[in-house]
């Protein structure tokens, strides 16, 4: 039987929420969560829309994480 760990390089996470606010907690979170991986934060891209649906703003980000060096 062969163990084997392999660490991940690179992850990209997607986002989404109806606040900027709330926004902010869950990528605060994921950030946390990727530490315990040796993962830092690489690069963050957000975007708001409105959506005409529910008359209101949408807001997305996508979070890029590197392994620590």
């Amino acid at each position: 039987m062969e163990f084997r760990l392999d660490l991940i390089e690179t992850k990209v996470e997607f986002f989404e929420a109806a606040s900027l606010k709330a926004l902010e907690e869950d990528i605060g979170k994921a950030i946390e969560v990727n530490k315990a991986l040796m993962l830092d934060v690489h690069a963050v891209s957000h975007q708001a829309v409105f959506d005409p649906r529910s008359e209101k703003m949408r807001y997305s980000a996508v979070v890029h994480f590197k392994l620590k060096k």
